[in-house]
């Protein structure tokens, strides 16, 4: 369902975008009435919001995310996000981990809700956002870090092809439905990792054996998520490598190695339980398809990941 609110003052306008994203203070750019608007979807995770609004600047602060983490009882809170703005109309700063990028229209850039950040508009504006759980990224959280506050894809196809479809998603935000639409955002984050990771690979130094090795096991784990016997150890001896030496190399990443397979399985069997096409395969088959083959096992783990047992995740993705 299209979540479509105004505000015409500016603490309406503060209680909206801390609703619509994650907690968030703002500040007056000019004297004067104020008037946004956010018009958004909520795809299983992925939310897709237009804004538009007078000048005025958002601040995601320290004390903000001090107090989230104690909230949730863990520096990895709910509130790990990515944010990919493009920019529509008006112009722009975004400033995050000591770097600054302009916003013009067409700028399309990337900041991490688990960091402080500083968005400024100084004229009316509009623009697209997507934000999404920083786990749906196969990209070390350190790693992605060093492209926030900077112009992402800007001198590549690559870029351009993610701008055209984010706009053309944002276009369609009021009529697609949601099975579509989760199919579609699961996409576009798709892109938009390989968008970062080209960005990452065009000044990155050669990848050292830690780097290397991470990516290897994420694929090996990719093309074996089938295989119930999965696990750490199974792993190891794939790379011959000590589970010891396996979980090293997941430090620092945000993860650790089962919750890294237990967050790709989830991933596999949301998309599954969310397309149509498979709307009569029995939820304990999808939950076997990828590694998850006792039923009740699967039922309270997807609860736990998802907030809500994986038949009525199903019911309301599809209804």
């Amino acid at each position: 369902m299209l979540l479509e609110s105004t505000a015409s003052d500016f603490d309406g306008w503060q209680a909206l975008v801390s609703d619509s994203f994650v907690p968030l203070d703002t500040e007056p750019q000019r004297r004067g009435g104020f008037r946004g608007a956010i018009s958004a979807r909520d795809y299983d995770s992925v939310v897709m919001s237009h804004i538009s609004a007078n000048p005025h600047a958002v601040l995601r602060t320290p004390n903000l995310i001090a107090r989230d983490a104690k909230a949730h009882g863990s520096a990895l809170s709910p509130s790990s996000y990515y944010k990919v703005s493009l920019q529509l109309k008006g112009h722009g700063l975004l400033i995050q981990d000591g770097r600054e990028v302009s916003l013009a229209p067409g700028s399309l850039a990337i900041y991490d809700t688990s960091r402080p950040y500083t968005l400024s508009f100084d004229c009316d504006f509009s623009s697209y956002v997507m934000m999404f759980p920083q786990s749906r990224v196969n990209l070390p959280t350190g790693t992605v870090g060093q492209l926030t506050a900077t112009s992402i894809g800007a001198e590549h196809q690559l870029g351009a092809v993610a701008t055209q479809i984010i706009t053309q998603a944002g276009a369609m935000l009021p009529t697609l439905s949601r099975s579509v639409g989760i199919r579609l955002a699961g996409n576009v984050v798709d892109l938009l990792t390989t968008v970062m990771a080209d960005e990452l690979a065009e000044t990155a130094e050669p990848p050292g054996e830690r780097q290397h090795l991470w990516s290897e096991v994420t694929r090996f784990i990719d093309a074996n998520l089938a295989d119930p016997q999965l696990s750490p150890s199974t792993i190891a001896a794939a790379h011959f490598v000590s589970v010891r030496a396996l979980h090293q190399v997941f430090e620092g990443s945000g993860e650790t190695v089962s919750g890294e397979i237990r967050r790709r399985r989830i991933d596999r069997c949301r998309q599954d339980l969310a397309d149509a096409q498979q709307s009569q395969v029995p939820v304990a088959a999808i939950g076997a398809r990828w590694g998850l083959s006792d039923p009740a096992h699967f039922s309270r783990l997807f609860r736990s990941v998802v907030g809500s047992p994986p038949a009525a995740f199903r019911r309301s993705s599809l209804s």
